[in-house]
């Protein structure tokens, strides 16, 4: 048995797995080893070993007896600290909830994954209450981008634990939530694939929320293919319905309003020669302005931001108490800006949005997808973004930028690898889709991963 194990993606593993090659109790004493003894202990928070170890033994007996459940039978995921788990607290990676009662139940996605065979290894790490795109957590330590090869680097938030844990080859996969680039945002820092499906796609019972009307769900893993097992299973399917398409015929739409303001010139170089592969590959490329990503900017400027109104409303009570000494000073200081937003003012962005999404609609063909840098820079050093409250809020505004557009809009997302930036750290090209376009927006990604990654 080697140690590549838990380097590998869930496809590979799953043939291991199911071929009788690899046993999933003793894949799972590997996988338990390597995250004890890797050099970064702020990935977990906190370890399901007793679960872990009932789950492995009823797939190891499954396989053996030519009963899989599938694809996912005896593989290993781990859960963002969003995730009701039973007999756990969900802490959303704050202290002031280590206490809170245990959860009598799964989240439903929790139940799902594990309906499907998946042995649930334990929770990772993320921003306080989900409120930075940055990754920094000052409670369980702040786990470091393992591309990095000169400074520690910002995993990227919020799913910062779910991102560093697949990247680092501690797990094949782990899933996170996304209000306004949660998942896209580390798998980019991170050189892996990051899914964020349009909101509503999979159940939120059970998951802690930070803001309703953006929140949305997905997987961070190794491949596309991954990522459309991990959907269908999330969705209660027992195999994937999406097919592989095409890129030639296949139209791409690049805009040219905010997403490539003030960016490295690393990361439009690795995007630009991304784009030049799909071109070559029979895509079609076109470029666009797209004035209503001003507007959505111009909307939250005038109104406030709707994650910070409806945040608010989450933690009124926490921030107006003893607790609120107990948090992350950063989360509490802008969740507490969302008292200044108005019940008319959010209103009107709610009225706002709706029109902005219509508009969207009208602009772009249906079968169109949109292709973008999904951040403006390469993952920054942690040292002076912890010193610096400015630099934190500037950065964190930045680097949430790109991304949140997909939340406000309604969108789907999944960001793949396509190259390296300044110091050498990954970049990420962004392909997102309307409202609901998932299977077509996964389709597109089996068809054009190779070549984004530039392995064709």
């Amino acid at each position: 048995m080697s140690a590549a194990n838990t380097r590998k993606s869930v496809a590979q593993l799953s043939a291991l797995l199911q071929s009788g090659a690899l046993d999933p109790q003793a894949f799972l004493d590997e996988t338990f080893d390597a995250i004890r003894a890797h050099p970064d202990q702020a990935i977990f928070v906190s370890l399901t070993e007793e679960r872990a170890a009932e789950e492995a033994k009823a797939a190891s007996v499954r396989i053996r007896e030519g009963r899989s459940l599938g694809f996912l039978d005896g593989i290993p995921v781990a859960w963002k600290d969003l995730f009701g788990i039973r007999g756990l607290p969900t802490t959303a990676g704050s202290v002031v909830l280590k206490d809170a009662a245990p959860e009598e139940q799964d989240a439903d996605v929790v139940a799902a994954l594990a309906a499907a065979g998946m042995v649930g290894v334990g929770r990772v790490n993320m921003s306080e209450f989900a409120f930075s795109g940055l990754g920094i957590n000052p409670h369980y330590g702040t786990p470091h981008n393992p591309a990095s090869t000169d400074v520690p680097r910002l995993p990227g938030g919020s799913s910062s634990g779910s991102a560093v844990a697949v990247a680092a080859g501690l797990v094949p996969v782990a899933i996170g939530t996304d209000t306004g680039g949660s998942i896209r945002i580390p798998a980019a820092f991170n050189g892996i694939i990051g899914y964020k499906a349009t909101r509503g796609r999979y159940s939120m019972k059970g998951v802690f929320p930070l803001a309703k009307s953006l929140d949305s769900l997905g997987p961070l893993c190794r491949t596309v293919q991954d990522a459309v097992w991990i959907d269908a299973a999330m969705r209660g399917r027992t195999a994937p319905d999406v097919e592989r398409g095409s890129i030639k015929g296949l139209s791409l739409v690049v805009p040219e309003t905010v997403v490539f303001d003030g960016i490295e010139d690393g990361v439009v170089a690795a995007f630009e020669a991304a784009l030049e592969r799909l071109a070559r590959a029979g895509a079609t490329v076109r470029r666009q302005a797209f004035p209503i990503f001003s507007e959505v900017f111009a909307l939250t400027q005038q109104h406030g931001p709707m994650v910070t109104a409806e945040a608010f409303a989450v933690h009124r009570h926490r921030l107006a108490g003893p607790e609120a000494d107990r948090m992350d000073r950063r989360v509490v200081a802008r969740a507490r800006l969302g008292a200044n937003i108005t019940m008319t003012g959010y209103i009107d962005l709610l009225n706002g949005r709706e029109k902005l999404i219509a508009a969207m609609a009208a602009s772009v063909g249906a079968n169109e997808i949109l292709a973008f840098p999904t951040l403006p820079h390469v993952a920054p050093p942690i040292g002076p973004l912890i010193e610096d409250d400015a630099l934190f809020v500037s950065t964190n505004a930045k680097t949430l930028r790109n991304t949140l557009i997909g939340n406000f809009l309604d969108g789907c997302g999944i960001s793949i690898p396509c190259g390296a930036g300044d110091a050498g750290m990954p970049a990420g090209l962004l392909l997102s889709g309307l409202p609901n376009a998932d299977d077509h927006l996964l389709s597109v990604g089996l068809a054009a991963e190779a070549v984004v990654r530039g392995e064709h």
